[in-house]
């Protein structure tokens, strides 16, 4: 008998169960896999260390610095230099740094002269009326398509790798969304909000790039160790949670192909959404059609290092590739320049990212073309006078990002449909609540509260 069952041990499953274990509940998580921590993985070889997921968080919420508060004794978190600050868009085969600033924007040769004269109007437009409305639409009404295009586009391709006229802002980025409702405005919005009083835990949100010293799999050692490594299982298959009478029982499984069952009062999924219907085979079949219809693109991830750079200067956040511009890549993430010990003292590491919603076509690409793409792309971008790569790695993520699309509305009101029915049932993981790393850690404090009340 277990008070609380997660499944899933990913960022979220592994944060949630600490917020458990904080308040003395009985837990067990269940993984599926035969390591923790999902996506994330670092790596370390040949003087590099790399990450095969995620590369980097933004301290988004208070929560991400409550947690590592909370982990102080184990890990720390590093945050991103000076680089961090300074983003590369591509636009005619030239990089241009983004603009930060109001004088920077209007000598940017990023926008077009009407669209700069754009910017300036937009606090006297009219709010949106269409909730569905799209980011391509949106941006394209309030700020103009050359904004769209060099601005929004290429920042939605190192978000979602995904495309702004399938994005619905009201879902993949509510913030933005709230920004034009609650105050009419981007820009007036942003100003009334910067001169409101802020509570302490609201001066925690930095918006910060953030990674761990060494590594992102340093966060999850520290997790996996402070909830206890005896309350997690791995190599569990066919997991599957049925209601019976006012609690749940939880089969599996476990690597020998022994079946355990456990009882539970309450159980937490933090698997994706292709996964909830073997999880729970009780949710009725229309409405497990509106949770799976969460699209989920496939992208390829490259990691490249140098032991000796020998192309453009990398100080800089990295480069986005707007989809304008018709190349092969998404980006490049000068990973070296953000954090410490990621690569050799006058070498580089790049994480190079391929595929997204727009060029599926290039993930069935095999490995020897992905070489070919990338040695043609990074010599002309990144100016390399002698390409010789270190280390290579090519990585495939199949189910990489979900697409908060227009769908997006009803999964979530499935979602609310079944805790309401099976309550103790609380379905979590990015198929709602946002897709960044502090997303996932404010809502495993969420999901956490949800059971313990």
């Amino acid at each position: 008998m277990k008070n609380v069952i997660i499944i899933g041990a990913g960022i979220t499953g592994l944060a949630t169960a600490h917020h458990i274990h904080k308040a003395g509940s009985n837990f067990l998580v269940l993984e599926q896999s035969d390591r923790v921590g999902g996506v994330i993985n670092t790596n370390k070889e040949k003087g590099y260390m790399y990450e095969e997921g995620p590369n980097s968080g933004v301290i988004g919420n208070a929560e991400v610095i409550n947690l590592f508060e909370d982990l102080k004794e184990l890990c720390s978190l590093e945050e991103a230099n000076e680089n961090v600050k300074r983003r590369l868009i591509l636009k005619n085969g030239k990089w241009e740094a983004l603009p930060s600033g109001l004088k920077a924007a209007v000598k940017t040769p990023l926008f077009t002269l009407n669209d700069k004269f754009r910017i300036l109007g937009e606090p006297f437009r009219s709010r949106g009326k269409n909730p569905h409305e799209t980011l391509a639409d949106l941006v394209k009404r309030r700020l103009g398509q050359s904004f769209l295009d060099y601005a929004i586009d290429p920042f939605i391709i190192g978000v979602y790798a995904g495309d702004p006229n399938r994005l619905v802002p009201k879902y993949a980025l509510p913030k933005l969304y709230n920004l034009e409702q609650d105050y009419g405005s981007f820009i007036g919005g942003t100003i009334k909000k910067s001169f409101a009083k802020k509570t302490e835990e609201a001066k925690k949100v930095t918006r910060g790039v953030f990674s761990v010293k060494g590594g992102l799999s340093s966060l999850i050692d520290a997790l996996y160790q402070k909830i206890g490594k005896g309350n997690v299982v791995l190599e569990c298959s066919d997991i599957e949670v049925m209601p019976r009478n006012n609690h749940f029982i939880v089969s599996y499984k476990d690597k020998n192909g022994k079946t355990i069952e456990i009882e539970t009062n309450k159980v937490i999924s933090t698997v994706g959404a292709y996964q909830i219907d073997k999880i729970a085979p009780f949710i009725h079949q229309d409405t497990i059609k509106k949770i799976k219809a969460l699209h989920y693109t496939k992208v390829i991830e490259v990691v490249l290092g140098f032991d000796t750079w020998n192309g453009i200067p990398l100080e800089a956040f990295g480069g986005l590739i707007p989809f304008k511009e018709q190349r092969d890549l998404l980006g490049v993430l000068f990973m070296s320049s953000l954090f410490s010990d990621r690569a050799p003292k006058d070498g580089a590491l790049f994480s190079i990212f391929l595929g997204g919603v727009r060029r599926q076509e290039i993930y069935k690409m095999n490995d020897q073309e992905i070489e070919a793409i990338l040695k043609r792309e990074m010599c002309d971008l990144m100016q390399i006078k002698d390409y010789k790569p270190n280390l290579l790695k090519i990585i495939r993520h199949e189910w990489a990002i979900p697409q908060y699309e227009a769908d997006s509305g009803k999964r979530f009101k499935a979602i609310e449909a079944v805790e309401q029915q099976y309550p103790g049932f609380v379905i979590g993981g990015n198929l709602r609540n946002g897709i960044g790393m502090a997303d996932r850690i404010l809502q495993a404090k969420m999901l956490a509260d949800a059971v313990l009340i």
